[in-house]
């Protein structure tokens, strides 16, 4: 009987691999190292590595950052993508799976950021909307977390408003760039939750339909 339910156990487990992700106007597609340019490029739009809450890169700093992303997938604990939005043909950001736990068929959602004039446009909605899809409806999640810096409260607010459900803050939990240690503000949907959630997203992204950047 223990044999059996490993086995079942085991059977379970999703399975994360590289795949392009596309519709509402963006396409993610699987991070590599061709990437770096566009990826430098979208960074600067904001100077997004001055904020000292985030890990965006600097442009000195896009090549290490890409292999990291990389050498994670590597190792099975993170799926990283690049973002170009279809209008423009444009790099405009990167997001990815991470601490990735098949044996319980969670991942989280996280290392997102996007050229700052594309902050408050469709592409993070529709992101969103295509990796959650991918997590609950391919690969067959449990639940599907995210988490951010307790000062990042922009980040805080945009997870709200996908209708996830804060689980706690981590106090003291992880490093950021400048030394100083930060505490995670945990969030999470579950796949029971997926239905309301799918048909929340699809209604802000009708609302977003033909609009473009925010300058």
């Amino acid at each position: 009987m223990p044999d059996v339910l490993s086995h079942t156990r085991e059977s379970a487990m999703i399975a994360c691999a590289p795949v392009v992700l596309g519709g509402h106007g963006v396409r993610l597609e699987p991070l590599t190292a061709a990437h770096r340019d566009g990826l430098t490029d979208a960074a600067a739009d904001g100077r997004l590595w001055e904020l000292w809450f985030t890990s965006v890169p600097t442009p000195e700093q896009t090549g290490a950052y890409v292999e990291d992303a990389l050498a994670g997938q590597q190792a099975g604990v993170m799926l990283p993508w690049a973002v170009r939005e279809l209008t423009t043909g444009a790099v405009v950001g990167s997001t990815r799976y991470h601490d990735i736990a098949a044996p319980v068929e969670r991942v989280e959602i996280g290392y997102t950021w996007y050229a700052a004039r594309w902050q408050r446009s469709h592409v993070n909605t529709a992101c969103k909307l295509l990796l959650l899809a991918h997590a609950f409806d391919a690969l067959g999640c449990r639940v599907v977390g995210l988490r951010t810096d307790n000062f990042n409260f922009a980040s805080q607010r945009a997870i709200a408003a996908l209708g996830a459900k804060q689980d706690g803050v981590i106090r003291h939990h992880q490093a950021r760039r400048d030394g100083t240690v930060r505490d995670t503000v945990m969030y999470s949907i579950l796949a029971a939750e997926w239905p309301d959630v799918k048909r929340h997203l699809t209604t802000r992204l009708a609302r977003h339909e033909g609009r473009g950047p925010t300058r």
